[in-house]
C-alpha cells in the first residue's frame, strides 16, 4: 500500500471517504469507531477488487474524533493495519436549527420508535434528504443542487428513490427521477424529454424492476356544454410505469375510464381535475389510488386499467359505523392489512387517521379506528400516516410543517417540528439501515 487519503464526498460533513493506492489489487473494508469507545465499532462491506479500492463512511457525529483501522483483502487472504484517527466536520450552520423536538416523557416511546430513523426531505431548492434519529439529530443528509426534493421513499435495496424538481415545477411536481444509495452514490437519473415525457407528482415506487409513478395528463376537449369554452385544456393524472432507463412499459390515465363531461363541474376543475395524490400497490398487486378533489380512492386493475372499485362518498362501497373521510393523502394497506389513509379534515377543520377492514365481496367497509390528530395540528393539504406499531401511529401535518406520534387515541407522544414543510415522513427500524447507521 503506497497513501491512504480521506476526503468529504460533496461536501458532506456526516461522510468520510477513506481511499488507499496500492501495488496491488486488492478489496478495502474499514473498521471505526469514537475515540475511546472501541466497543462501538461500525465496519464497512468489503469493496471490489482495486489498485485504488475506497470506502464511505458514514455513521457519524459531527465534529467527533474517530479511529479507524484498515482491513485489506487479497485472494483468500484478510489482514488489519495499524489504527488511525481522524475528525469529523461541524455541520454546517443552515443545518444546525433545521429541526427542534417535543418530547415530554420519551420513556413511553415504543422501543423500535425510540432506536429507528426518520426520512425527512426538503423540497425547496437546494434539495435535501435527511435521516433523523427520535432524538432529532442529523444522522446523514444528502444535497441535489438546483433542484428540489418533491418526494422520496426508502427501498428494501437500501436506497433512496427520489422525484426531483425545480423553481418551475409546483408543491410536487417534477422532472427527474433520482436514486442513491446511503454512501451518495448515483444509482439511476432520469429526466424529462431525455428519458420520459411526462410530468411527475407526488409518487415514485419502486416495484419489482419497474418505477411506478402519477403522470400528469392532458385533452383539449370542448366545454361548451358545460359552461366551458370549445377548445379547453383539461389537466388531470394517469399512472406511468417504466423500466429504469425510464422506457414506458403501460400508461393508464383517468380519461381512458372517466369522460369529464360527466362531471357537471368540469369547467371549474378543468385546471386540476380530480387531482389524484398518492398512489400504492395493493397486496394482489393491483393499484390503489387516492384523489383529493373528489374525496375516493379507486382501485385500477394493472392490467386491463378497469376501475375495480370506487371507495368513499359516492362510490362503491357502504360503510358499516363511522364516518367517510374528507380528503384523502398517503392511501395504504397497512401492517393490519386494513386501507388507512390521512384525512385532511377539511370539513371538520380537524385532520385525523382513518383505517377500515374492506370486504372486497360484499364492498362493505368497517372502521377499524379513527385517529384524532390535535386540533393545531390541522393540515388541510398534504400530509401522511402510518403505524409504528399496533398502537401508535407516526403523522406528517404538513401545512404545520409538524410531525407527531400519537397513540389510537389521539394522546400526543412525540413531536418534531421542521423550518421546511415536510410532505411525508417516513419510519425506518434501525435494522434496515445497518450498517449505515447505528446508535
Amino acid at each position: 500500500m503506497r497513501d491512504i487519503s480521506l476526503s468529504a464526498p460533496g461536501k458532506n460533513s456526516l461522510k468520510v471517504k477513506v481511499a488507499i493506492h496500492s501495488d496491488d489489487t486488492l478489496a478495502l473494508a474499514v473498521r471505526y469507531w469514537p475515540k475511546g469507545s472501541r466497543d462501538s465499532v461500525t465496519e464497512t462491506a468489503f469493496s471490489a477488487t482495486s489498485e485504488s479500492p475506497s470506502q464511505v463512511l458514514t455513521n457519524l457525529q459531527p465534529g467527533r474524533t474517530y479511529a479507524y483501522q484498515l482491513v485489506t483483502r487479497r485472494g483468500t487472504c484478510t489482514s488489519a493495519g495499524k489504527e488511525y484517527e481522524f475528525k469529523s466536520q461541524q455541520l454546517p450552520l443552515w443545518a444546525q436549527d433545521q429541526f427542534r423536538l417535543v418530547c415530554p416523557d420519551p420513556g413511553i416511546l415504543p422501543a423500535a420508535f425510540r432506536d429507528g430513523y426518520f426520512l425527512v426531505y426538503r423540497r425547496d431548492l437546494p434539495g435535501l434528504i435527511y435521516l433523523l434519529d427520535a432524538k432529532g439529530n442529523i444522522r446523514w443528509y444528502h444535497q441535489v443542487n438546483g433542484t428540489g426534493v418533491k418526494m422520496a421513499t426508502f427501498t428494501p435495496q437500501q436506497t433512496i428513490l427520489a422525484l426531483l424538481g425545480d423553481e418551475t415545477y409546483q408543491t410536487s411536481y417534477g422532472n427527474e427521477l433520482l436514486e442513491i444509495n446511503l454512501s451518495g452514490d448515483t444509482l439511476l437519473h432520469l429526466k424529462k424529454g431525455r428519458d420520459f415525457q411526462q410530468t411527475l407528482h407526488h409518487e415514485v415506487l419502486p416495484y419489482k424492476d419497474r418505477l411506478i409513478t402519477i403522470s400528469s395528463e392532458e385533452k383539449v376537449m370542448n366545454l361548451s356544454k358545460r359552461g366551458g369554452g370549445k377548445a379547453d385544456t383539461v389537466k388531470t393524472d394517469g399512472i406511468l410505469v417504466m423500466d429504469r432507463s425510464g422506457k414506458t412499459l403501460w400508461h393508464w390515465t383517468i380519461f381512458d375510464v372517466l369522460d369529464p363531461l360527466q362531471d357537471p363541474a368540469i369547467a371549474k376543475e378543468k385546471s386540476d381535475w380530480m387531482h389524484a395524490n398518492s398512489l400504492q400497490v395493493d397486496k394482489d398487486g393491483n393499484y390503489l389510488l387516492s384523489f383529493y378533489n373528489n374525496g375516493q380512492i379507486w382501485k385500477i386493475d394493472a392490467q386491463s386499467g378497469k376501475v375495480i372499485w370506487k371507495f368513499g362518498k359516492g362510490g362503491d362501497y357502504t360503510l358499516a359505523g363511522g364516518d367517510w373521510f374528507d380528503n384523502s393523502h398517503a392511501a395504504h394497506i397497512n401492517a393490519q392489512g386494513n386501507l388507512m389513509l390521512f384525512d385532511n379534515g377539511t370539513k371538520r377543520l380537524q385532520s385525523h387517521v382513518l383505517s377500515y377492514r374492506l370486504d372486497e365481496a360484499t364492498k362493505v367497509a368497517t372502521l377499524a379506528f379513527d385517529v384524532p390528530l390535535p386540533k393545531d395540528v390541522y393540515s388541510e393539504r398534504m400530509g401522511s400516516a402510518y403505524l409504528i406499531n399496533d398502537t401508535t401511529v407516526l403523522s406528517t401535518c404538513t401545512k404545520r410543517n409538524t410531525v407527531v406520534l400519537t397513540n389510537l387515541q389521539g394522546r400526543f407522544l412525540w413531536a418534531l417540528r421542521s423550518n421546511a414543510s415536510p410532505y411525508r415522513v417516513e419510519f425506518i427500524p434501525k435494522e434496515k439501515l445497518f450498517p449505515f447507521l447505528t446508535h
